[in-house]
């Protein structure tokens, strides 16, 4: 079987306005080069982008795309997939919210709803001095703690009302 690399060529780095750092470049290619097939690495590279910028513009995929030497459709259809790359503008902290059977249960609306009447938002929307972030998410694996929520890489539960502000002052 033949061993495909991504190109090396410089000029791919620029699509539609949108350039690549020259360190994500390179990080993204030292993931690729794990991998027999470089599609392997696209989560990794979409983290890459997203660590950088916060989300992954729409520009940067075809950017990505080439540094695999992929067809955008393919990165594009890993980006849409995860629930943890952001395709919009989010806030410095994203909190997700469990919306699992276990932490429904357990009162994860309420705690939705807590998260909403303290920060101003709704789900979907971001606080006005771009602070936080408020998403659902299906599963966080965190059942024996439902209800649970994860603040950026934190996972908090089970969380009650009297909680939150404790956790939130965490989050500057």
């Amino acid at each position: 079987m033949m061993e495909q690399t991504p190109p090396s060529n410089q000029q791919t780095l620029a699509t539609d306005g949108f350039r690549l750092h020259p360190e994500d470049e390179a990080a993204i290619r030292v993931e690729a080069s794990h991998y027999e097939q470089p599609q392997a690495a696209c989560i990794e590279a979409l983290k890459i982008v997203q660590r950088r910028h916060g989300w992954v513009p729409d520009d940067a995929i075809p950017a990505i795309a080439r540094v695999l030497g992929v067809g955008p459709a393919s990165v594009e259809g890993v980006a849409t997939f995860y629930s943890l790359i952001f395709r919009q503008p989010v806030g410095r902290h994203v909190i997700l919210v469990c919306d699992s059977s276990s932490c429904f249960l357990t009162g994860s609306d309420q705690l939705r709803q807590n998260l909403s009447g303290r920060l101003g938002i709704e789900l979907g929307e971001t606080t006005a001095d771009n602070r936080f972030t408020l998403l659902p998410v299906c599963c966080l694996g965190a059942c024996d703690g439902a209800p649970a929520m994860m603040i950026d890489d934190e996972v908090y539960g089970p969380v009650g009302a009297d909680d939150l502000a404790d956790v939130l002052e965490r989050y500057p």
